[in-house]
């Protein structure tokens, strides 16, 4: 099993986000999204689709991993704006997933964390915090719950 075999399939999610990723005091807002996973590179390789219908958007993720480096680079792109956003980069240790990165928000540099935690067969947890540039404290600003579908 590779690290990201856990998301194979169909899953519902619940997302919780706050409406503004750098407001720690910024409501949060809840929708449901339906994700399909898939492997490929024998594992060395995964992607997902994920589709926001009350939102009216996609995205997607690309996750490689670099054997030589031992850890992953996760590349997400919104159906929204056609982008495909700077990687996320890290691994698994614990049964905890770690990708860090560099990008911005509203034009203001910011590191990204993408963690990925209590998985199991059937559910997972994923969480987005964003640091500001200048800052080394961590706002969560979005969670997935992940719940296998039948």
């Amino acid at each position: 099993m590779n690290d990201f075999d856990f998301l194979l399939g169909t899953w519902d999610v619940t997302n919780r986000r706050r409406t503004d990723f750098l407001d720690a005091d910024s409501a949060w807002e809840e929708f449901p999204a339906v994700s399909r996973a898939s492997r490929h590179f024998d594992g060395h390789a995964s992607f997902d689709e994920i589709e926001f219908p009350t939102k009216g958007f996609a995205g997607l993720t690309l996750r490689l991993y670099d054997p030589v480096r031992e850890q992953w680079s996760l590349y997400w792109a919104s159906g929204r704006t056609g982008t495909l956003f700077p990687p996320v980069v890290g691994g698994f240790r614990g049964g905890t997933g770690v990708f860090e990165g560099e990008d911005s928000y509203e034009g203001k540099a910011v590191r990204v964390r993408f963690v990925w935690r209590d998985i199991t067969a059937d559910s997972a947890r994923w969480e987005q915090y964003f640091s500001v540039a200048e800052d080394d404290r961590w706002l969560l600003n979005w969670t997935m719950d992940l719940s296998r579908t039948s």
